[in-house]
């Protein structure tokens, strides 16, 4: 699993924080995702799945 956040798109509503702290964080200056891990272990790739999902702009990409 390989994960790309696109910030221009984040609107930093910290979902993906509170799905998966280990993986994303947010920005202090701005409040936008920042990735921690682009590749996370096997055991956070659910929590990742679910991040992605409910990102309300869709700043989350999940690729293989």
């Amino acid at each position: 699993m390989k994960i790309n956040v696109d910030r221009e798109r984040c609107v930093g509503a910290g979902q993906c924080v509170l799905a998966a702290a280990g993986v994303f964080d947010q920005s202090r200056e701005d409040g936008l995702v920042e990735l921690l891990s682009a590749e996370p272990p096997q055991e956070l790739h659910a929590a990742v799945t679910e991040a992605e999902l409910i990102c309300p702009s869709g700043a989350i990409e999940i690729q293989p």
